[in-house]
Parts: C-alpha cells; sequence; structure tokens
C-alpha cells in the first residue's frame, strides 16, 4: 500500500464506523464491474450509516479526492468506476419501510430490488420497472442510471416512480429533495432557480430536438423535471449517475400486482418482420414486448430441452408479449386475437404459442432473462461486449435500424446479438470482439460511432437505460448539439468543484470509448508445476518478456492444460455480478447470502487471480494474508460454477488461490490438524471410548479450541467401535470378486470408515439385496477434500495419485465405483482431475457413481428390487450442495419415495453452511450457523420424524442446529428392505 492510500485509510477508520479499504487487493476486486473498463480506486468505503456518507464526502472534499458511488457492480458501462474512492452502499445501507400499506416505500440504496419485490409481493404490490439485472442491482443504481426494462410499456422508468430522497451533496449537506420552488430558501431552492435559469436558456435547443422527434434519455432529464412553478429536484437527480449528488433514502411509489398476464412467443422468418410484428401489437395493448434474434435463439435450444421442442428451427427472430388483465377469459381472447393478426391477418409470423399458466409463463420469460447471460459460455476468445448497446430508437423505425446496423456489423467485419425492448425501440447490440487484439480494440471505437450514427439518422438517442458511464458519455455533445450547453451548467450547480464520478455524462476530457479497458492477456511467464515427477516443466510464456528485466512468475499448482488454461479461466468472468443473487430458487453463493461484501462474491476470485495474471497485481498477493482472507470465503461447494451464467470454474480458480499461499506459508494451525484427520483416526480408533470420552468432555473440547481452533460448541462425532474396513474385512468383502454379473468397488472416505459406519453397512447390504457384487479395497485412502479445501494440494495430489491408480485398476476389471460420501465422489469426478493429468484419472471420473444415482439409474433399468416393506413416516430432505454440483436430478428422495408409506419433504432451504470440517473451527463457527439458519428453519418448521440427507457435514449441522437424527437415505432403504431393523428406532 503505498503512502497516499495508507493516510488515507488511518484518516477515515478513525472517524467512520463503516469499513475502510485501501489495499492492493481490494482496490483490484473493486477495479471492474460488469463493463469492459477497469479503473482502480484509491480505496474503498463501505458506510454503515448517514454520518459515515457525509463523514467520507467532507474528507474527500478536504483533500481534492473524487467519489464514486457504488452499488452491486452489475453496471455495463462503466457507470461506478474511478480513480477515487469508491463508496459500496450494497453492504449495510439495505433497510426499506412500507409507507401508506405498500402503496409507497422507503428504501436506503443498498437494497436489491428482487429482494424489495418479494416483500412487496407479500401484500400485492411490487415496483415497477424491472431492468434484466434485478436480482442483484440495488435501488441506489436503479435510481441512478433511471432503470427500466421489459414492462417500461406498462410501468415506466425509474423516474416516473420517484416521490423525494435524501441526498447528500458535494459540500456534505444532508437535503430531502423532492418538488422545489425557485423561491425557496436554502440549497434547494437555489438549485431549483439555478435549473430553472438553465431551462430558460436553453428553451430553444430543446424544443428543436423535441420537434426532430429524439427521446431526451442520454445525460441530464432537464425536459420533464418541472412542476407548474416548481422544479422536482429528486426527479432530475434519477438517472445523473451519482454525478449530482449520493443518494442515502428514498421514498418511492408502487403497484399493484396484476391480477392476470398471458404470454404469447410469436416467431418470424426475418428479423425486419418481427420488428414490424412489435409495432403491430403495440395498439393492442400489451405490456411488454422482446425481441430476440437467431443467434440467441440457438443458445436458448442448448440450454433447455423444453427450448428445442419451443423454438422452429427456422426461426430467425422471436417475439416475446405480455398482456395484464382482471379477466381470464378475456385475457385469453385478447392473446388469441393478437396472435391471429400477427401471424394469420398481417402474415408476419409463421408460428405462435400463447399461455394463460404461471409456470409455462415463467419458462417463457426465462427464455429471454436467461440467454443473454448465457452468451459467454460460447467457446473462443471473441465475447458479445456491451459498449454500444443501448440504443433508443423510435419504434416505427426499428425495422430499417436493425437492417442498417447489421450493415453496419458487416463492415467492420463482425457480428453481434441483439436483443430488443421492442415495443418501445430499446435495442441492445453487442457486437463479438476479442479485447486481446489490438485490431478488435481499435474497432471497438468504430462500432461505436457506426453504430451511434445509425441511432441518430433515424431520431434515436444514446444511453436509454444502462447509463452512459464511460462507454457513451463521449458521444453526448454529438448526440445533442446546441443542448449539450446545459449538461455542464448542471453538473456546475449541483458539483462546482467536480467530486462526484466526474467523466460521466459531462466532463473536460471525456474518455474515448477504448481507453481503460480491461487487461485479459496473461503478461507473466507461468510455470506448470502439476506435472508428475519425471516429466519436463512445461512452461508458458504468455506475453513478451523484456529480458532486461526479469520476468514475474506464477508456479501453478494444478492442472491447466487444453481450452482450460488459467489466464483463460480467469478472463472468463466478465463481471456480471450475477453470483450475488440471493433469489430463492438458486443456491450460489452461500457464503455471500450470509456476508454481503464483494470479497465473498465469486467474481472477486476470478478477479483477484486476473488481476495477478495481467500484472496489475503482484503475484505476491496471492500468498498474502489479505488474499488468503478473500479466498476463505469460499468453502468448494461448486453451486457459483454450476449456476455462473458464464460456467466461471471459480472453485477451482479458488484452489489455486489458496494452494499458492499453503505454498509459501505452509498451513494454519487449525487447518493442519483437520487436514490430519487420516493419520489421527486410525490412532484414536485403537481405543475408541478413551477417544470419545475425551471428544464429549468439556474441558478437552476446550483445549482443542484454545489449542487447534476447533469450536467446543461443536459436538464431534464419535469414533466407531470398529471400522467400516475391519467389518468389511471380516465379512470378506476386502477380496476381489471373481464371479461374473454386476459388481461396484466401494470408496468409502474418512466419515464412513471412522465415525458412521452404518451408513457403509447400509449400502453393502442394499447393494447385496440387489445382487450387485461388493469390493472394497483395503488400501484405498480418504479422498482429501479437505486437504484440497484448505490449499494443500501437494497432499491432496499424493492421495489422488494412490487412490487413482487402485481405482483406476479395478474399473479396467469391470468395477464400477460406488461413493456414498458427497464430497469423496465430487474428488473423484472434478478434483482429482484438476490434480492429476492422465488417463486413469478420467477412467475414474467416468466410472464413479454417488451411490444414490447409481440405485436410482438401476431402477431406471428395471434392475432395483422393490420389496420394501411400508415405513410409516415422514422424512424432511435436504439437498447437499456437492451432490447438487454433480448431479441436479435428486436421486436421493426419489429413491426414498419408492418405500411405501414414506412421505418425503424436500426442504429446499439453500446450503446447511457445514462445509465438511469448515464448520468445526471456532472461526467459522457463528457464520456456518449465519450461513445454515435459513436450512435449519425449514427443518424446524418441517415437522418430520427425522431428517436425512446423503452428506455427513450436513447430518451433523441438522443435528446441530435442529436437535433432530439425521440419516443418510441408504439407512432407510436398507430398514425398508428388513436388513436394518436398528434403523427403526429412529423413526419411533
Amino acid at each position: 500500500m503505498d503512502v497516499e492510500r495508507r493516510r488515507i485509510q488511518d484518516d477515515l477508520r478513525g472517524n467512520l464506523k463503516g469499513e475502510v479499504l485501501c489495499d492492493d487487493v481490494t482496490a483490484q476486486l473493486y477495479a471492474g464491474d460488469a463493463s469492459i473498463y477497469q479503473l482502480r480506486p484509491l480505496g474503498v468505503v463501505r458506510p454503515r450509516n448517514l454520518q459515515d456518507v457525509v463523514t467520507c464526502v467532507r474528507y474527500a472534499s478536504e483533500h481534492h479526492l473524487t467519489i464514486h458511488a457504488r452499488g452491486a457492480g452489475s453496471g455495463v458501462s462503466g457507470e461506478s468506476l474511478g480513480p477515487g474512492l469508491c463508496l459500496d452502499f450494497s453492504c449495510y445501507l439495505r433497510r426499506s419501510e412500507l409507507l401508506d400499506d405498500g402503496a409507497r416505500v422507503r428504501v436506503q440504496p443498498g437494497v436489491v430490488l428482487a429482494n424489495l419485490n418479494r416483500e412487496l409481493g407479500s401484500i400485492g404490490r411490487m415496483f415497477g420497472p424491472d431492468p434484466a439485472t434485478r436480482s442483484v442491482t440495488t435501488m441506489g443504481s436503479v435510481l441512478a442510471v433511471d432503470a427500466s426494462g421489459s414492462h417500461y410499456l406498462r410501468y415506466g422508468s425509474a423516474r416516473d416512480t420517484i416521490e423525494s430522497m435524501q441526498v447528500v451533496t458535494a459540500e456534505g449537506e444532508v437535503l430531502e429533495l423532492g418538488q422545489h420552488s425557485p423561491e425557496e430558501p436554502g440549497t434547494p431552492g437555489v438549485w431549483a432557480a439555478g435549473v430553472r435559469r438553465v431551462i430558460d436558456r436553453n428553451a430553444a435547443a430543446m424544443e428543436k430536438l423535441q420537434m426532430e422527434g429524439r427521446q431526451l434519455r442520454g445525460g441530464y432529464r432537464i425536459d420533464d423535471c418541472s412542476a407548474g412553478e416548481k422544479i422536482d429536484l429528486a426527479k432530475l437527480t434519477v438517472g445523473s449517475e451519482g454525478t449530482l449528488a449520493l443518494i442515502t433514502d428514498a421514498t418511492i411509489r408502487t403497484e399493484p400486482v396484476p391480477g392476470h398476464r398471458g404470454v404469447a412467443l410469436l416467431f418470424f422468418h426475418r428479423l425486419e418482420l418481427a420488428a414490424q410484428g412489435a409495432i403491430a401489437a403495440v395498439p393492442q395493448g400489451v405490456v411488454a414486448c422482446d425481441l430476440m434474434d437467431r443467434r440467441l435463439l440457438e443458445i436458448a435450444r442448448d440450454i433447455e430441452p423444453r427450448y428445442e421442442e419451443l423454438i422452429p428451427r427456422d426461426a430467425e427472430a422471436m417475439l416475446l408479449v405480455e398482456m395484464q388483465g382482471d379477466s381470464l377469459s378475456e385475457l385469453r381472447d385478447r392473446l388469441a386475437a393478437l396472435v391471429k393478426e400477427l401471424r394469420d391477418s398481417l402474415g408476419l409470423a409463421f408460428a405462435a404459442v400463447s399461455t394463460v399458466q404461471r409456470s409455462e409463463r415463467n419458462v417463457y420469460w426465462r427464455l429471454c432473462r436467461r440467454v443473454i447471460p448465457r452468451v459467454y459460455r460460447l467457446k473462443g476468445n471473441s465475447r458479445p461486449l456491451p459498449f454500444v448497446e443501448d440504443l433508443l430508437v423510435p419504434p416505427a423505425s426499428l425495422p430499417k435500424v436493425l437492417t442498417e446496423i447489421q450493415a453496419a456489423l458487416q463492415a467492420e467485419q463482425t457480428t453481434a446479438f441483439m436483443f430488443a425492448h421492442a415495443g418501445h425501440g430499446q435495442l441492445h447490440v453487442r457486437p463479438f470482439l476479442d479485447l486481446a487484439d489490438a485490431q478488435d480494440r481499435i474497432r471497438v471505437r468504430a462500432l461505436s460511432q457506426r453504430i451511434s450514427e445509425v441511432a441518430w439518422k433515424h431520431g434515436g438517442t444514446l444511453s436509454g437505460e444502462h447509463a452512459s458511464g464511460l462507454s457513451r458519455s463521449w458521444l453526448l455533445p454529438k448526440q445533442y448539439g446546441e443542448f449539450w450547453r446545459a449538461m455542464p451548467e448542471i453538473k456546475r450547480l449541483f458539483d462546482p468543484r467536480n467530486r462526484f464520478n466526474p467523466g460521466k455524462i459531462t466532463g473536460a476530457s471525456m474518455q474515448q470509448v477504448n481507453e481503460n479497458l480491461r487487461p485479459v492477456e496473461a503478461c507473466i511467464q507461468i510455470d506448470s508445476e502439476w506435472k508428475t515427477e519425471g516429466e519436463a516443466v512445461e512452461v508458458e510464456t504468455v506475453a513478451e518478456i523484456q529480458p532486461a528485466e526479469p520476468p514475474k512468475r506464477l508456479p501453478v499448482l494444478q492442472v491447466w492444460t487444453g481450452e482450460e488454461t488459467i489466464d483463460r479461466a480467469a478472463r472468463e468472468c466478465n463481471g456480471c455480478g450475477r453470483c450475488r443473487t440471493n433469489a430463492p430458487e438458486q443456491r450460489q453463493c452461500p457464503v455471500f447470502r450470509a456476508f454481503p461484501i464483494e470479497e465473498a462474491s465469486p467474481r472477486a476470485k476470478a478477479n483477484l487471480l486476473r488481476g495477478v495474471l495481467t500484472g496489475d497485481l503482484d503475484p505476491a498477493a496471492l500468498s498474502s494474508e489479505r488474499g488468503k482472507e478473500v479466498a476463505d470465503l469460499c468453502f468448494n461447494c461448486h453451486q457459483c460454477r454450476l449456476e455462473c451464467p458464464a460456467s466461471v470454474n471459480v472453485p477451482k480458480l479458488v484452489n489455486e488461490i489458496k494452494g499458492q499461499y499453503v505454498a509459501t506459508n505452509g498451513l494454519p494451525l487449525s487447518d493442519l490438524l483437520l487436514c490430519r484427520l487420516d493419520t489421527l483416526a486410525p490412532i484414536m480408533a485403537r481405543l475408541p471410548w478413551l477417544s470419545n470420552r475425551l471428544l464429549s468432555n468439556r474441558l478437552s473440547r476446550w483445549m482443542l479450541e484454545r489449542m487447534f481452533g476447533l469450536s467446543a460448541a461443536r459436538r464431534l462425532p464419535e469414533v466407531a467401535n470398529r471400522t467400516f474396513l475391519r467389518y468389511a474385512s471380516r465379512r470378506k468383502l476386502t477380496r476381489p470378486i471373481r464371479q461374473s454379473g454386476r459388481k461396484v468397488v466401494y470408496f468409502i472416505d474418512h466419515f464412513a470408515n471412522y465415525h458412521d459406519t452404518s451408513v457403509g453397512k447400509a449400502l453393502v447390504e442394499v447393494l447385496l439385496q440387489n445382487r450387485v457384487g461388493v469390493y472394497v479395497p483395503p488400501k484405498q485412502l480418504y479422498s482429501g477434500m479437505s486437504h484440497i479445501s484448505a490449499g494443500d494440494l501437494k497432499t491432496a495430489k499424493k492421495l489422488a495419485a494412490q487412490n487413482i491408480q487402485l481405482l483406476a485398476d479395478a474399473v479396467r476389471q469391470g468395477y464400477q465405483v460406488i461413493v456414498s460420501e458427497p464430497a469423496a465422489a465430487l474428488c473423484l469426478k472434478r478434483e482429482y482431475l484438476n490434480l492429476i493429468d492422465n488417463e486413469d484419472a478420467q477412467l475414474v471420473a467416468d466410472n464413479t457413481f454417488e451411490a444414490c444415482r447409481y440405485l436410482w439409474d438401476m431402477h431406471g433399468r428395471n434392475e432395483l428390487t422393490l420389496d420394501f416393506r411400508p415405513v410409516t413416516a415422514t422424512i424432511a430432505y435436504h439437498l447437499p450442495c456437492h451432490i447438487r454440483a454433480m448431479d441436479d436430478g435428486q436421486p436421493g428422495p426419489k429413491l426414498m419415495g419408492l418405500i411405501p408409506g414414506l412421505m418425503v419433504k424436500s426442504v429446499n432451504a439453500g446450503c446447511s453452511g457445514m462445509a465438511g470440517t469448515w464448520g468445526l473451527q471456532k472461526k467459522n463457527y457463528r457464520k456456518s450457523l449465519r450461513i445454515g439458519w435459513p436450512m435449519i428453519s425449514a427443518m424446524r418448521d418441517a415437522k418430520a420424524q427425522i431428517a436425512a440427507s446423503e452428506c455427513s457435514a450436513c447430518r451433523m449441522q441438522i443435528e446441530h442446529g435442529v436437535n433432530q437424527a439425521a440419516v443418510h437415505p441408504l439407512k432407510l432403504l436398507a430398514y425398508a428392505y428388513g436388513r436394518m431393523p436398528e434403523v427403526g428406532n429412529l423413526l419411533v
């Protein structure tokens, strides 16, 4: 940290209740957003209250620093980036208050829009504007960019909802803005009088633009902020991108949830026909009208089999239209009439489907809302870049605009995808370019200019709903001509010293569209040290290194080959921020849900590693304590990898970061103990009665907490009187099977061998019941997931090598590998492939099955015996993260559902928070319970006799938090087969 940053951090930490972070790692995490730009701030402030904001603004004014407000960092034009102090409102300022029975609501800037609508939905209200990023975007950002969305035709934009707002001025003054008279005393009156003068001086230029049919969306909206003799300063501040004042509270109007909604999909042979269809649909009363081009439709088919059936192969474009109504029958008739007109009467569409059913309607809407983020999964270096995508044109000119934009793309020898809120002429164009290519970086400016000229030619404007930011502010003077002089006049009135977010909308020198681009190409030497002994170490020089200066090196610890090189994996993250969601139907990221700080988000890990690879951070940052703090906010649940729109392999990136730290500094004491359980457990198993007395003794647990960091509040699992391997040996299961027929090798892992051996016994009984031969190799080692999660990749690789050799030999002899512990199954199927690069590792991965999946597949082939006896009980089932990461088909509850009389309640309430040995540590105990609290609460409310889950750690959390017995589904199957009668004691 340089001297200036250290001074700022020391000064502010003594005066703020919030957090002040000026280190290099944090600056890198906040240097980007969902745009193509990167600008590192001096530091980051996370205010906890209004006074923190005031103090920070006054400090910045005194020390000539700029302020850049930030929400979720999901902006696509770089509007929240800047070189000064970044104020992150998303962490703590997240309160909302319903007013007038929900007709109005008072929100702080950090409130997430989707969360607000879930709260309002319980009383039949909603916030109308629905930007595409509503699952993560904050209300401060919604107001700052004047967000709208698909339903603009019905609800308008954010400025149409604002009633009043509390702001902090550039001088640190707190004001409540609404409608103000120029004669009013104080700052609001001065501002109102100044705005009135700007309007009067620029009336002719404004009238000229309006006569040309040009909508005023980008820049400061002085065209409709007059309310009679008063000036609506709150409305003017909406859309100002944080350049006039900082919003700290706002009162907004809400809408009633519509009684009924119907959706139709219409398919067209040409893009222009779809645009004409949109023009014809609007007079019919549609409240939303979205257009997708052929490229997006092709991606949609690849996402979900349902879309493969739904979308005709010869469709070049599609319209999604929505209607609302109070009567279901009337709504059906209106939808049918619309389809008939566009398909039969006008002959524009060639096929259509419609629905008023909620489940189908949601499927149709997901087609529009999930496809665009999925574009980033495409292979290759080119990506759809958001730098010219925000165009607003008269709807009637949309067909010509689309045709001319396609011509402009051809002239620049590139392609793009096109998406439009066609009903009101909002068009999003994202050209496919490679930021690592020098020619493409030049092409960014040429395309921006060409496509903007097309919009202006037809009376369109830029920045319709996604802000001007760093992408389009430089084009606004040409767009508005003489009227442009009003913009700097407004800026000087509100922020005369240019402290708030300079360079956005207006400024003395505007950034060009291809300046400050995010670096994506690695420029350090990458040493591939994962090669096995005896092999030559390959060195990949990603960029030319000057011989005069020794190159920075990064000795990578995992397998990074083929298309998944480490630099490519890191650059795959486009910064969209979808990993910050806390939507109930998704599970990523459990840690971020409980601790909504940027470091906890999965994208932070990708940003950290990319910063090192591109030379913005020294490689030593990965082995620093700050780097470890960021990496430790991931416990390897794999939910981000599963749900990331771009499929970024964040868990592997995190393992690399943790591995770099451990390779340099070694393991902390608590991690060292938990990573040596394979050594300690055999010793404890020799005297299980003594071990269990020590584990249950308060003094012993207190000493373990003090010496090794294990939480004394946790009841550690008892050691079994006899290990499962000894049990298997007595039953002669440790001998290879000689006879023919279906046979499996059982990979036990630590917990089933030393603690809950009944899980292994249950699996054996179920398999024998179904005439499947079981072989338990006596020389197998435990999976090593705790080593991988802690970053001890060297030891994990040794364990993996021995297990892979043993299991690969078994597979070649006709066995399949069965695993009862989800974490161990994930190791064999995914994690070992990150450590070992050979055919045996792939062979084991391809032939490994989680036990319940194996049995359910047998049932699918009619090979599973169903002679279960009835079991009258109610089971609350929790789906472990590692099962979900491998298989979202939920075979466990399906298997239990085969048992007569057994009622299975699936508790879909997110992660348990235990995360293997992570939740055993004192430093993580409270975090673990906080993350798992939704699941614990849901389990308590389920009122079941017993809980079930495949994961041993999840079962420990359930027993700890719910005070209820939890079993593996295999035990219930074995009991229903009549092979484990002792399980019945748990069901009483």
